[in-house]
């Protein structure tokens, strides 16, 4: 009989699986435990009259309230992959160094926003600008539900600013976007045949440990039917490359499938959003004003650094509610 830890790939997702179930448990006994002192302590402040238990009754259902909140944005992450790790695509839009500046900040917030939750963030390929920030950036964030809290940042995302780049001084609108996809475990079928693949191997460049620029150790995957391209050129050896491409494509066609079925479901718009703005799905606004707007669930705070620094977690628990009433009218209006 095989042991637990020679299939080394299926010990990995049952870990997986169990640290999500562990948390769940985890978080259910913090809650009941917390409920169960605030009980003693109010009754203890209204049998005796005591002050101080009834203020620290009162610091304990402030903090109960802020974990329920917490533990209730896990329930919001109801999908088949919400659990897994991310695979995250930043690209600038048109507009030359203004977007690949503007690239490089959205990439610097969603590094921010998942060292800051402790998860792990590994850059699989970054092409940089001519002049300063990024064209792209494809990264794996690993940690549990990455995908289901990252999934909300899935769009274009526009930003009004005084340029530094220009001498007048004068204000620019900047468009970048940011797609997400789920990395996808091998218990979901995607047929990758390797007649659909073309498979071309280069020279790293840019910045790198030892080895770079001395090896082809680059990867680019074309999957021939559906025309994606992925590349890999951080790790070492080629085929570490190519494993993590190949992840990466994994998750691209899934999204693509993902996104024919909902295009199937959607019931057709009686307004279309204006294309001169193209579809953008949240606006940083740094002058003359500081205002940051999600336009899907008019969300908006005037914290536009902290934003950018990370601080995004207001903007995906709206997300997560937001996308729950929806489902939740289009039922009844359904039935």
């Amino acid at each position: 009989m095989d042991g637990f830890w020679d299939d080394a790939q299926n010990a990995s997702k049952i870990q997986k699986e169990k640290s999500v179930l562990t948390e769940v448990c985890e978080t259910y006994d913090h809650l009941k435990s917390c409920y169960d002192d605030f009980e003693t302590l109010a009754e203890l402040s209204l049998a005796e009259s005591d002050q101080d238990s009834g203020e620290e009754a009162l610091n304990l259902f402030k903090e109960f309230l802020k974990d329920f909140q917490s533990a209730e944005q896990k329930v919001l992450l109801s999908g088949e992959v919400d659990p897994n790790n991310a695979i995250v695509m930043i690209n600038a839009g048109a507009g030359g160094t203004e977007s690949c500046d503007w690239a490089y900040m959205l990439l610097r917030m969603v590094i921010r926003w998942s060292e800051s939750h402790k998860f792990k963030v590994q850059i699989l390929d970054t092409q940089e600008g001519d002049s300063a920030g990024i064209k792209s950036a494809t990264l794996n964030i690993a940690g549990n539900y990455a995908y289901g809290f990252l999934k909300s940042e899935s769009g274009v995302h526009r930003l009004v600013r005084i340029s530094p780049f220009d001498s007048a001084g004068r204000r620019h609108t900047s468009f970048a976007s940011i797609f997400v996809s789920p990395e996808i475990d091998d218990n979901i079928e995607i047929d990758i045949q390797d007649k659909d693949l073309r498979i071309d191997v280069y020279r790293s460049g840019g910045s790198g440990g030892q080895g770079v620029n001395t090896t082809d150790s680059a990867v680019r995957i074309t999957h021939l039917p559906t025309n994606i391209v992925v590349v890999c050129q951080n790790e070492r050896s080629q085929l570490q490359n190519k494993a993590q491409a190949m992840k990466v494509l994994r998750s691209r066609l899934y999204e693509l499938e993902m996104d024919k079925r909902r295009a199937a479901e959607a019931k057709i718009e009686a307004e279309k959003k204006d294309i001169a703005w193209g579809a953008q799905i949240r606006s940083y606004v740094l002058h003359p004003y500081k205002l940051v707007k999600d336009h899907r669930t008019n969300f908006e705070v005037s914290t536009a650094e902290k934003v950018l620094d990370g601080d995004l977690d207001d903007f995906m628990d709206a997300y997560l509610r937001n996308a729950v009433n929806v489902a939740h009218y289009e039922d009844s209006f359904e039935n």
